[in-house]
C-alpha cells in the first residue's frame, strides 16, 4: 500500500477543490488503522444512454480510490432522474420517465465496467431509499434549506433575475442529493466542478444527523474536441465511450497538443511524473508531440476496446491518414431497394450520420464522398446498383451492396 502521501497525490491529481485535504487525510489514515474500507460515492442521472469520455473523469477518480481498497458506490440517481437536475439549466429540464430511466441505466452498467472493476463495484439505485420517504419526510427535509441560501447558486440566481421560471421541486433536487449521502452514509463524494452546491448540501445533511461530514472533491468539466467547450454530444465535440476504434483512436489524435496533456491528467493511468517528462521531452524537441498523441490514443483506445483493437486502430489510422489507403475492416451492408435512395437518407439509414439534416450539413462541408469522389450538390440519389463506397468525415466508411 502507497504510504498515505503518495495516496493524497494520487487522489488529489487533477482535482479542483477538496473540501477538506486535511479531513481527507484523517479519513485515510483511520481507514488504514482500523482496516474498514472509505465509502465513496458519486452520483449519476441517467439522463443518457451513452457515455462520453467527459464522464470518465469521474470514474477515472473512482478508479483510483478502488485501486487503493475502497469501496465504491456508483450511485444512479433513477429516482433524481425523473425529477431532472437544473444544474447550469436556464430554464425548468424536463424529466424522464420511468422507461427511461431504465434504459439508460443499464446501458450506464455496461459501459462503466469498462473502467472500474465490477466485483468491486456496488451499483445502487436512490429510489432503494428515496421512495419510502412520505409526505412529512419530505417536508422536514425541505424546511432544512431557505430560498436565500437556494438563490445563491448561479443557474437560480440568474433565472431569477431574468424573470425564467423556477419550479419548486428544483428546490429540492440538491436536498435529494444531499440526502443521498446520508443514505450511504458517505465518507467521500466525487462530482463536477458545477455541483459543488449540491456536494455541500451532503455534508450540511450528514452533520445534522449526526453523521461525519463527507470529503467532497470536484472534478473539472472536460474540454471537447475544440478546446474551448466542454465535453458534449450536443456539440459535437465529443469522443463517445461506445464509439468504434478506429474513431476514439482517430479523435484523440484530433486534439491540440496542450489539450492533451490535459486528457492525460485526467484520463490516463499514466503517472504525473511521467507525464512531467513527456512534457519535457516534448518542449526539448526529444519527442514529437504526435508520438505523445499516439500514446494517449492507444491506452483510451484499449480502455473501450482492447489492446489488438488499439493497434488495428493505430494501423488503419496510418494506412488512410498517411498512406491514403482504405481501413482493412470497411463495414459491409445490403441494401434492396427498386428506387433512387436520397443521399442524407441513405446516410441516416447506414447509422453514418444522427439525422438527414446532419447528412445535409456534413454534405454542404465536402465532407461525404462515394467511391472517392466528394459530393457537391445536396439533392444527390444514389441508385440501387452494384455497389458503392461512402466516406463520411475523415474516419467513417461503409461499403453498400445493392441487392
Amino acid at each position: 500500500m502507497p504510504s498515505i502521501e503518495e495516496q493524497i497525490a494520487l487522489l488529489e491529481r487533477g482535482v479542483v477543490d477538496c473540501i477538506s485535504h486535511d479531513e481527507l487525510v484523517k479519513k485515510l489514515k483511520k481507514s488504514e488503522e482500523t482496516g474498514i474500507p472509505l465509502r465513496i460515492k458519486a452520483g449519476f442521472d441517467p439522463t443518457a444512454p451513452d457515455l462520453h469520455l467527459g464522464h470518465t473523469v469521474l470514474l477515472q477518480k473512482l478508479k483510483h480510490f478502488q485501486e487503493l481498497g475502497h469501496d465504491i458506490y456508483f450511485l444512479i440517481g433513477d429516482f433524481t432522474g425523473m425529477i431532472g437536475d437544473p444544474t447550469g439549466k436556464s430554464e425548468t429540464r424536463k424529466a424522464l420517465t420511468r422507461e427511461d430511466v431504465a434504459a439508460n441505466a443499464e446501458s450506464y452498467k455496461t459501459q462503466v465496467f469498462k473502467i472500474l472493476d465490477p466485483e468491486k463495484t456496488k451499483v445502487v439505485f436512490n429510489s432503494e431509499w428515496l421512495s419510502k420517504l412520505d409526505s412529512f419526510d419530505m417536508i422536514r427535509l425541505a424546511s432544512e434549506l431557505t430560498v436565500a441560501r437556494m438563490l445563491e447558486r448561479e443557474d437560480f440566481k440568474v433565472r431569477f433575475r431574468e424573470g425564467n421560471p423556477i419550479s419548486i421541486h428544483e428546490f429540492m433536487y440538491p436536498l435529494i442529493q444531499g440526502y443521498d449521502s446520508v443514505a450511504l452514509e458517505a465518507d467521500v463524494e466525487l462530482g463536477g466542478t458545477d455541483q459543488l452546491f449540491n456536494l455541500l448540501m451532503g455534508r450540511d445533511l450528514q452533520r445534522s444527523r449526526g453523521q461525519a461530514p463527507q470529503v467532497v472533491l470536484t472534478l473539472p468539466l472536460l474540454e471537447g474536441l475544440d478546446g474551448v467547450n466542454k465535453m458534449s454530444k450536443s456539440l459535437g465535440n465529443y469522443i463517445g465511450v461506445s464509439e468504434s476504434a478506429n474513431d476514439i483512436y482517430g479523435k484523440v489524435l484530433s486534439v491540440s497538443d496542450e489539450l492533451m496533456f490535459r486528457y492525460y491528467e485526467l484520463l490516463s493511468d499514466v503517472s504525473s511524473d511521467e507525464i512531467g517528462v513527456l512534457r519535457a521531452d516534448m518542449e526539448s524537441g526529444k519527442l514529437h508531440p504526435k508520438e505523445i498523441k499516439k500514446r494517449l490514443a492507444r491506452e483510451l483506445t484499449a480502455r473501450y476496446h482492447s489492446e489488438e483493437a488499439a493497434l488495428q486502430a493505430e494501423e488503419n489510422f496510418e494506412k488512410v491518414f498517411r498512406k491514403g489507403g482504405l481501413p482493412d475492416d470497411i463495414p459491409e451492408k445490403k441494401i434492396q431497394s427498386d428506387e433512387d435512395i436520397w443521399l442524407p437518407q441513405l446516410l441516416m439509414d447506414l447509422e453514418m450520420v444522427k439525422s438527414t439534416s446532419d447528412g445535409r450539413r456534413m454534405i454542404k462541408q465536402g465532407a461525404v464522398s462515394l467511391d472517392g469522389e466528394k459530393v457537391k450538390e445536396m439533392k444527390t440519389n444514389v441508385s440501387p446498383q452494384g455497389e458503392i463506397l461512402i466516406k463520411v468525415g475523415k474516419r467513417r466508411f461503409c461499403k453498400v451492396i445493392f441487392e
